[in-house]
């Protein structure tokens, strides 16, 4: 116990930050823990109540789902989709160029061709249109003779366009989930969660925009039901397209809580089932022969989707998950997995001329580096990397040749970037902006740029500081060195799914020393440590050669005892199961 007892005092350890139990008991776990216990424990330091434990330890769509007609406008929007139905009315929906947007477009296409409509899809060029609903595209769909059009993760800024397309005469349906500002663009519905006059719907904030839609569909659905539209018809089945559901809601960082973490947890079933042929051709591409987890889906899935609307052709994303035919899915996949690549190699040029840029930036609150060519395609990836290397919010900003800059900004927990980018549009200080509370997008002229950082400055230096200092590596579990193993894993991962807002378990393993370590891949600390008893384990910390981790880790050579914390991840390479350890940080044990 008095090992224990250290951990959970760590005041300082080698990355120069306290360790915190985030609330289990003390009892360090050996090869006698119980997993029920384990995962009871899990849930209840995530904020579950004890009596939602049986909810959370298996959530179900039917236990978190909410009425859709708490939303305002759901109703009204459910009502003028399902007269387009029945009218046969020409629909088209309008997508963000990201996963959330593809996701959210593909789900209401698909949705709508099983109801026997024949939905087009819209989705912006980055480069060429940029965010959201512009009215010459708006007024052009109309003129193309749609008479019905939703757009889904955007619009609920687009004041100017949503007035065009009205003065056009052709309906708009908003499905968002962006920061609103109290005055609302006009439109026939505007559904959004994070409406500043929503009421009972503002419990479900942290919905996706492709949760929203899947609500709406299932609005749709009630209503046509109803009206006895499938006496004579088959209804779809709605929760057939929750893979949808899940992937758009963890690429987009949304939290997984409540609703959220059912439509993951069902929409992985789904997933592995590989009923969308496009998903299916993803993870082919992708080398995915398992079934997929919240890992894949942010880290395989989601980066190759986006890669078509940030270096490709926006709409691939759409078309791949839209589309019955195998082979153009392989096709369509295949392009996605080779503009990902070039994405990677642009993301390392960007990100290297960004961070010494960053470097500059002294103690702001929240950095914001700008350059002449950055891609921005990757700016969002960039900001989310620096602002992890540098612990505080970041925005990466590219300018274009007539000094216009478009940046994407990402933020640490506990302060509010979207609410600041609004109040900073409100201000006079932005072209355009908006976002959530972890993530933000703007339009800025360059020499606006100095005058913005200082406003974000006064308005953040608070929150930002505070976050800073609450910061802390949080426990779940100590385990002894022989603990680390296939069962360890099998329970913790028993409390996901795991994901923004339902943090994944870190543990604690010591004491133990360095038995071997060296220098892998791209800056990679790949190490074997072995406890008292000599049980070894293999563990590796991802970019961390540089860091006093790495160097403590290739220095240590077996003669300081060390405590290590990071996450059990089951090693995927070996004939028989086994385990190791992806470590985020260490300290010395004597």
């Amino acid at each position: 116990m008095a090992d224990v007892f250290h951990v959970l005092n760590v005041t300082r350890s080698i990355l120069g930050q306290p360790w915190r139990w985030r609330g289990l008991g003390t009892d360090g776990l050996d090869a006698g823990f119980r997993p029920d216990d384990l995962v009871t424990g899990l849930l209840l330091a995530r904020g579950c109540p004890r009596e939602g434990i049986a909810d959370h330890r298996a959530p179900t769509i039917r236990a978190f789902m909410p009425d859709p007609s708490i939303f305002r406008d759901m109703d009204r929007a459910a009502e003028r989709l399902a007269a387009a139905v029945r009218g046969g009315e020409p629909i088209t929906i309008f997508g963000d160029y990201d996963v959330d947007g593809a996701t959210s477009a593909a789900l209401l296409i698909r949705l709508l061709r099983a109801l026997g409509a024949d939905p087009q899809a819209y989705i912006p060029d980055r480069l060429m249109e940029g965010y959201g609903p512009s009215g010459e595209a708006l007024v052009r769909i109309a003129a193309g003779g749609a008479r019905l059009i939703v757009t889904v993760d955007c619009g609920a800024q687009a004041f100017e366009a949503l007035a065009m397309a009205r003065d056009a005469g052709v309906d708009v349906i908003v499905v968002d989930h962006h920061k609103c500002a109290a005055a609302l663009p006009h439109a026939h519905a505007l559904v959004n969660p994070n409406r500043l006059d929503e009421a009972e719907g503002a419990a479900h904030g942290h919905l996706a925009a492709v949760g929203v839609a899947f609500l709406l569909g299932a609005a749709l659905l009630r209503l046509l039901r109803r009206e006895g539209w499938f006496a004579t018809r088959p209804e779809p089945r709605l929760i057939d397209l929750l893979d949808l559901v899940a992937l758009g809601t963890v690429a987009d960082v949304a939290q997984l809580k409540g609703l959220n973490r059912a439509f993951v947890a069902q929409g992985l079933k789904v997933m592995a089932a590989r009923r969308n042929i496009g998903l299916a051709a993803l993870a082919e591409a992708a080398r995915l022969e398992r079934a997929p987890t919240c890992h894949d889906l942010g880290f395989a899935f989601g980066p190759r989707i986006n890669a078509g609307g940030r270096v490709g052709k926006s709409d691939l994303g759409v078309r791949l998950l839209t589309t019955e035919d195998p082979d153009e899915a392989r096709a369509i996949a295949a392009e996605l997995n080779r503009l990902n690549e070039e994405r990677r190699a642009i993301e390392a040029q960007v990100a290297e001329a960004a961070g010494a840029a960053a470097l500059g930036q002294g103690n702001r609150a929240v950095a914001i580096v700008a350059g002449q060519g950055w891609h921005p395609g990757v700016i969002g990836i960039v900001a989310g990397r620096l602002k992890e290397s540098l612990g505080r919010p970041t925005i990466v900003i590219a300018l274009d040749e007539a000094g216009v800059g478009k940046g994407s900004g990402r933020s640490i927990g506990g302060v509010d970037l979207g609410a600041a980018v609004l109040a900073a549009k409100d201000a006079g200080l932005l072209v355009a902006g908006g976002g959530h509370a972890m993530a933000a997008g703007i339009t800025i002229a360059a020499d606006g740029i100095a005058a913005f950082a200082d406003f974000l400055e006064q308005r953040l230096a608070a929150e930002v500081a505070r976050a800073r200092d609450e910061r802390a590596l949080l426990l779940d579990a100590v385990v002894a060195p022989g603990g680390v193993g296939p069962a360890l894993v099998t329970a913790l991962e028993a409390g996901g799914p795991y994901g923004a807002g339902w943090p994944a378990p870190r543990v604690a393993a010591g004491p133990v020393r360095v038995v071997r370590a060296d220098v892998v891949g791209s800056g990679h600390v790949r190490a074997i440590v072995a406890g008292e008893d000599g049980r070894s384990i293999k563990t590796i910390a991802f970019r961390q050669a540089e860091s006093a981790l790495g160097q403590a880790l290739l220095g240590a050579g077996g003669t300081r005892r060390l405590w290590l914390a990071g996450r059990a991840r089951l090693d995927e390479w070996g004939a028989r199961p086994a385990a190791e350890m992806h470590l985020e940080d260490a300290a010395w044990a004597d």
